[in-house]
């Protein structure tokens, strides 16, 4: 044992001592090489009433025949590591359930594993096998049998003689036939055939009738024959990555059906840095009416496809690329009910620096006879309505938004340019201020990319020459370039023409409507208040036809998402207010950051202060409701243990108040934009404004926080575009989490299109300390995980750092967000690791824990993909949080097993993905509160480590990292 790292040589120990009858000496990425085992130690073998063993994630090369000491494991993990054969001494172990193989260097088998009459679970994917020995086909308990991966040309047809198989995954080999014997097995309920470039389906699958789970995923199949409805237990149907431009019409038959995934990945992780491109991509454009059919359907995910004869608003996604069914069938359902129309209206949103012709411009769109004159700059927004006739004799209403051009009100852009708009960008040729650059990137970023004018008023006919090809190469949204002179009329015409034309063609414009959202868009359009209480917005959609609150809130938020109306339904206050005119609620806000008493306090104000400034009877009654707009907005926060005073951030002094600060041993991180919006420093100070240092440190463009003896400094150099963070004290990675956190929140509120690096400073022993250390982008550390390759060489240094500890040193990984979407690199939802089917609750092990308080040591568990495999970081296993707490209730540990493990067993026996099989799990637990609440407090009681050892299952740490944010949220 001299060469085993002291953390294996303690849970042996342990093991001894208390006769344990379960041992995990498994690693993860962090694990440096030379920590994990290159032998399996002599001593493990002493342990001869060992039941479960996880060697995982080592460097084993080879099995010694003293394995057989251990007669009565009934589970053996050995995948990850570098294992080329098999010794048939193997065989005798005879008490074998489940044996995983995979993912190691396997080319054959012996021929004796046969003898292994109870092995209920074989993975062998990620291996080189090239053909499937028949041995196998002799193992008669078998009903999971993973063969994903390898170099298979072939599968035996005595495969058949598996008769209960339950389960086969046999994709990315290199077979050119399936074979059609496949049908025998009479018992499968999960099927994987991934990644062999079927063009159509083979007509035998739809015989076996009882398929739950169904991956065709990687292939390229355009359609389905109506005889696929044949398949009525099918419950998930993978057919990611494929030729389909349409949903096939035989799967609305499939009525039992809750998961249909037709998204489209970049790459397929086979094992060993070696990757398989996708060549087929899904080219969804409609969803139809029929998905009404499907009565059982709760996701559907359509990822990187473009569908086009919906309203954006109605198919926006969830997390994991899933459209909200429900959503969507209740939009179907009330076309079908109410019948259709249709609503053109847009928005026509005009920006530009402050003087540049704004006003004007819309004001000659207005009225073309409108006469030039000298007007006052545009304070916060104004908004006019333009009527086009159409050839059917309905209007097309165009909205007309005025921004102001002041850098005071850059910061609330993000509020009000919209998607499903036109955007203009007038620009004053004579005084050549305006930053094409900035505002191009401006409505790219926060418009998804709706078209762009860019308009030059040539005053004085003064022009001015602009790259237009180069604007045009790095911004697809730029249509047309236009000159006029606003003062003579001169081009104006043209400019009418063009933005006529590009409002009618804009897309979804037309799309339909059910008859009963029309009326009331028309009801509340024809309404001259600025707001309406909620229950007389209910009042009015039931006058039009409208039978169910949900569908009236569907509208109201459609309408919402379309800039329409205001409607915050998530806010206790606000969604009992109907916003019938944005632009009520703008000016009141623009009053308040315009008002000169709150400029001269440097952004302070009190309810006092907004009495006086809301004076008018239009703001009189909703001052309450007008604060919380504002902060919602993210422009003002009220001063912790300063009840009524509140801070416009944008307001405050550009000056960087003095203090003190220990440059020892400092946690360093950096943001950089390739564009950087104004406000991302304001908005976060808004957010994080309880853990500011003593409510001083907090100027224009920095604060600093302060929490549990640790600060954070955060400071924003707009020139530089970066934004950088420093952390000191006591418990630093905790207080960059948090930072980090809300910062990643704000960055997504950018319609997730925002481009940034999230830098990570090197940890080696040169950097370690310095104020000036190198930095490694994520995503580049991110790619070298999913690569396998485990440490990067420092620039200063030249030493080498282990990848996942730079990360795990700043982001606590645990906490931020399940890691499953925190390292979404094109993540692949395919990989499919053999899932045991005995999930072993070791009730002993939960005794022998009271009494006892445990710490957790440096002790890497086994790594799950985020769709199942191990050394893909996108599926890196989610790190368990420290152990500090005293188990001190074994009744509630043992009950949450339980029903942890009835949960994974019935969700395994459905999904062949591990982090499927989490993920569904947790949403099962949240449907369920006393299920939630059991869990909850067994994890508060007994801490994560003692859960997750009580539950021998690779997707157990899904639910607890979960079940973790149930606590903190």
């Amino acid at each position: 044992m001299a060469n085993t790292s002291q953390r294996f040589l303690k849970k042996i120990r342990e093991a001894k001592e208390k006769q344990l009858k379960r041992l995990d000496l498994s690693n993860d990425l962090r694990t440096n090489d030379k920590e994990k085992l290159t032998d399996i130690p002599t001593e493990v073998f002493e342990l001869e009433w060992l039941e479960v063993l996880n060697l995982s994630h080592n460097q084993l090369t080879t099995l010694p025949e003293t394995i057989t000491r251990l007669s009565q494991l009934t589970s053996l993990n050995l995948s990850h590591n570098q294992l080329t054969t098999l010794p048939e001494t193997i065989t005798r172990l005879q008490q074998l359930t489940s044996l995983d193989l995979s993912y190691n260097r396997l080319r054959t088998l012996p021929k004796a594993i046969s003898r292994l009459q109870q092995l209920t679970s074989l993975n062998l994917s990620g291996n080189q096998l090239r053909t499937m020995p028949e041995a196998i086909t002799r193992l008669q308990k078998l009903t999971s049998l993973n063969l994903t991966g390898n170099e298979l040309t072939s599968i035996p047809e005595q495969i058949t003689h598996l008769k209960i198989l339950t389960k086969l995954d046999f994709g990315f080999n290199k077979l050119t036939i399936i074979p059609e014997c496949l049908i025998q097995l009479k018992n499968l309920k999960s099927l994987s055939i991934t990644g062999y470039e079927l063009t159509t389906l083979p007509e035998w699958i739809i015989g076996i009738k009882g398929l739950i789970s169904l991956d065709l995923s990687g292939n390229k199949l355009s359609y389905l024959t109506e005889a696929f409805a044949q398949l009525q237990k099918l419950k998930f149907l993978d057919l990611s990555n494929n030729n389909f431009d349409e949903i096939p019409n035989s799967i609305f038959k499939l009525k039992f059906l809750k998961e249909l995934r037709l998204e489209n990945y970049a790459s397929y992780y086979i094992r060993e840095r070696k990757y398989i491109e996708y060549s087929s991509h899904n080219k969804i454009q409609e969803i139809s009416s029929k998905i009404l059919q499907l009565k059982s359907l709760k996701k559907l995910i359509l990822f990187k496809n473009n569908i086009e004869n919906l309203p954006p608003e109605i198919i926006r996604s969830e997390p994991f690329g899933s459209v909200d069914v429900e959503q969507l069938k209740n939009y179907f359902r009330q076309l079908a009910e109410a019948g259709e129309d249709y609503l053109y209206e847009v928005k026509l949103l005009i920006v530009g620096e402050g003087g540049a012709g704004k006003t004007t411009l819309a004001k000659k769109i207005e009225d073309q006879n409108y006469q030039l004159q000298e007007e006052d700059s545009t304070e916060g927004i104004e908004v006019i309505q333009w009527g086009l006739p159409m050839e059917n004799g309905r209007e097309f209403r165009v909205n007309i938004w005025d921004f102001g051009g002041q850098e005071i009100y850059h910061a609330t852009h993000q509020f009000f340019l919209t998607k499903r708009s036109l955007y203009v960008l007038v620009a004053d040729t004579r005084k050549e201020d305006t930053d094409f650059y900035y505002w191009l990137n401006v409505v790219e970023l926060l418009s998804d990319n709706s078209p762009l004018l860019i308009i030059k008023n040539e005053k004085q006919n003064r022009h001015r020459e602009i790259n237009e090809l180069q604007l045009r190469g790095q911004f697809t949204n730029l249509k047309e370039t236009l000159s006029t002179n606003l003062a003579t009329n001169r081009g104006l015409e043209q400019v009418l023409k063009q933005i006529k034309h590009h409002v009618k063609n804009l897309p979804h414009i037309g799309s339909p409507l059910p008859k009963t959202w029309v009326k009331v868009r028309e009801a509340l359009e024809s309404d001259t208040r600025s707001y309406i209480g909620l229950d007389e917005y209910l009042n009015i959609c039931q006058q039009n036809g409208f039978t169910q609150r949900n569908d009236k809130l569907q509208l109201s938020g459609y309408l919402h998402d379309l800039g329409v109306c205001l409607h915050f339904q998530e806010d206790s206050l606000l969604n009992k207010t109907v916003i019938l005119k944005p632009k009520w609620g703008t000016d009141a806000v623009y009053k308040v950051l315009d008002n000169e008493t709150v400029i001269s306090n440097l952004g302070k104000f009190t309810k006092s202060d907004l009495a006086i400034i809301w004076y008018e009877d239009e703001y009189a009654t909703m001052q309450d409701e007008l604060l919380r707009l504002m902060i919602n907005f993210k422009l003002c926060y009220e001063i912790p243990r300063s009840k009524g005073t509140y801070i416009a951030p944008q307001l405050l002094t550009e000056n960087q108040p003095p203090y003190n600060w220990d440059e020892t041993d400092n946690l360093i991180l950096r943001y950089t934009y390739e564009f950087m919006p104004k406000g991302i420093i304001t908005q976060f100070i808004v957010v994080i404004h309880e853990l500011i240092n003593e409510q001083k440190c907090v100027w224009k463009s920095g604060v600093v926080l302060s929490k549990d003896q640790t600060k954070a400094e955060v400071i924003e150099y707009y020139g530089k575009r970066e934004i950088k963070i420093r952390v000191s004290g006591c418990h630093k990675r905790d207080l960059m989490t948090i930072v980090t956190h809300e910062l990643d929140k704000i960055h997504d509120s950018y319609n997730k299109r925002l481009k940034y690096n999230k830098l990570i400073p090197c940890n080696c022993f040169t950097c370690k300390d310095s104020q000036e250390p190198h930095f490694y982008k994520l995503e580049n550390l991110k790619n070298r995980l999913v690569r396998q390759k485990y440490d990067v060489e420092c620039d200063i240094s030249f030493f080498k750092a282990n990848v996942l500890s730079l990360i795990d040193d700043v982001i606590d990984r645990s906490k931020e967000r399940l890691f499953l979407e925190q390292l979404g690199i094109e993540a692949n939802p395919h990989q499919s690791p053999q899932i045991p089917s005995n999930i072993y609750i070791n009730l002993n092990q939960v005794q022998e824990q009271q009494n006892k308080i445990s710490q957790k040591e440096n002790n890497p568990m086994s790594t799950v993909n985020q769709y199942g495999s191990g050394d893909n970081v996108a599926g890196d296993k989610v790190m368990r949080d420290k152990i500090g707490t005293q188990i001190n209730n074994s009744q509630n540990l043992a009950q949450a097993a339980k029903d942890i493990k009835q949960l994974l067993d019935q969700l395994s026996q459905e999904y062949s993905s591990t982090a499927m099989v989490g993920v569904k799990a947790v949403e099962e637990i949240e449907q369920k509160p006393k299920l939630k609440a059991r869990i909850v407090n067994a994890l508060k009681e007994a801490g994560s480590e003692a859960l997750e050892k009580a539950v021998d299952h690779p997707a157990v740490s899904i639910v607890i990292a979960a079940t973790k944010g149930f606590i903190d949220g």
